[in-house]
Parts: structure tokens; C-alpha cells; sequence
């Protein structure tokens, strides 16, 4: 099968496309610099954006271990938060200081071309979150940022965190779909490898940026992916849409 038939297939058998959200949809690093520079000026932005994100894995793997019960993304981000705040002199910060901080996750702005890139995806495929974040998270930065999700799926539904299969199967189930007629759109290969691996069809989208201008991403291709590109506008290019 020659690449444009390979495309048409694609286009023609897929009817939901679920996106991963942190790095993929939403622009953490930067939305987190921008934050603590306004608020915290004194602090090294870039490592703080960092060292907040590099608990994440650690912090979900305590829960997927049964080291700790069920934990909503907001309460596993508030845990890291207050582990890391002394590091970067500010343990003296109150509970509110602490509350509004944290939800800086609700408020992390998309990138430039995902608006766009979700709007006209939309006019052909069911579009869908499958993201670790909580409903709620998820929710309020659809809201702050304009993203035109027709549903909201995470890790919340399912209590399981990615690359859980139940989250990857369960969106399949949500719609009532096989899972070939479900893609995969993301930024992470482990996110992506997890997705075929349940029969899933995936796409990968470049994200260079993802951890700041000093800290550039490798972005090439790799094999096993459906379809590879740029940004969502490329997606939607490539998907017809």
C-alpha cells in the first residue's frame, strides 16, 4: 500500500481521534516558566517547570504500584509541589499561595496551532482528551483555552493512568468502536507504543519545545506510527479534514 492510500485508510476507517494533553495539546513548560517569572521572579523558571514535571512519572508509579490509593493528577501535582518548594526557596509559602499555584495546570495555555488544528479535526472525526490529567483539570483549561473537545476522557474514568491498556481499550469501549477505529495523538513514543500495543491507530506530533529552547526534543520519525507530523494543522492536512 503506497503512502496516499495508506492515508485514505486512515482517514476513511478512523472516527474518534484521542489526544494526549500535557506537551501534546498544551504547552507545560512554557505556561509554568511564564507563571513563576510573574510570581516568582528570583526562582530558576525553567528548572522549577522541570523538576515539577520529572516527579510525575515517579508519583503515578506509587499509585499503579498500590504504594498509594487512587490519586487524582491535582493531588499527585500538589504532593510534588510541596516536595520541591523548599528546593527552590519558597517552603515559605501559605496554603492559598500553594492552592493557586498548583492550578496553573488548569490554566496552561495551548499551542499556537492546536485551536485551529482541534476545530477543523473536529468537522470530521469525534475528538476526545485521553489524558492522565483529572476531569476537572481538564475541564477548566478546555474552557480557559477555547479547546473544542466533544468529550473529555481521562485517567479519572477509568482509574488508571497511561499506558494503563484500560485507558487506551476504554476509549474504544466509550464509543463502542474496535480500537483500529481509534487514534492515538500524542507526543511521547511510550504513550504512542502503549496505544498500539491495545490495536490502537497513532499519530505523532512534533513538539520540539516541549521541555523549553535548552532542552529541544528529538522529533524524527520512528516506525510503528500511523502518521507523523509537524503540528494539528499538519494532522488535519493529512487527514483531509
Amino acid at each position: 500500500m503506497n503512502a496516499d492510500s495508506a492515508f485514505q485508510e486512515i482517514a476513511r476507517t478512523v472516527q474518534v481521534l484521542a489526544f494526549d494533553t500535557f506537551g501534546t495539546v498544551v504547552d507545560w513548560h512554557g505556561s509554568i516558566v511564564r507563571e513563576m517569572q510573574q510570581h516568582h521572579p528570583r526562582v530558576d523558571a525553567d528548572a522549577f517547570a522541570r523538576a515539577w514535571r520529572a516527579g510525575y512519572q515517579p508519583a503515578m508509579a506509587r499509585v499503579m504500584s498500590g504504594a498509594q490509593g487512587w490519586t487524582l493528577i491535582d493531588a499527585l501535582h500538589r504532593q510534588i509541589l510541596d516536595e520541591i518548594l523548599p528546593r527552590f526557596g519558597l517552603a515559605h509559602l501559605g496554603e492559598e499561595e500553594r492552592v493557586h499555584l498548583n492550578r496553573v495546570w488548569h490554566r496552561l495555555s495551548p499551542w499556537p496551532d492546536c485551536v485551529a488544528g482541534l476545530t477543523r479535526l473536529k468537522r470530521r472525526y469525534t475528538i476526545t482528551t485521553l489524558s492522565n490529567g483529572n476531569i476537572g483539570l481538564l475541564t477548566h483549561m478546555a474552557k480557559r483555552a477555547g479547546l473544542p473537545w466533544d468529550c473529555i476522557l481521562s485517567a479519572e474514568v477509568f482509574r488508571a493512568y497511561k499506558p494503563d491498556p484500560a485507558t487506551y481499550l476504554g476509549v474504544a469501549r466509550v464509543f463502542d468502536l474496535p480500537p483500529q477505529q481509534v487514534m492515538l495523538v500524542a507526543a511521547h513514543h511510550d504513550d504512542l507504543a502503549g496505544a498500539r500495543a491495545c490495536g490502537l491507530r497513532t499519530a505523532y506530533i512534533e513538539r520540539p519545545l516541549e521541555f523549553g529552547a535548552g532542552h529541544a526534543k528529538d522529533v524524527s520519525p520512528r516506525p510503528g506510527n500511523d502518521l507523523h507530523a509537524r503540528d494539528l494543522l499538519d494532522l488535519a492536512d493529512q487527514l483531509g479534514a
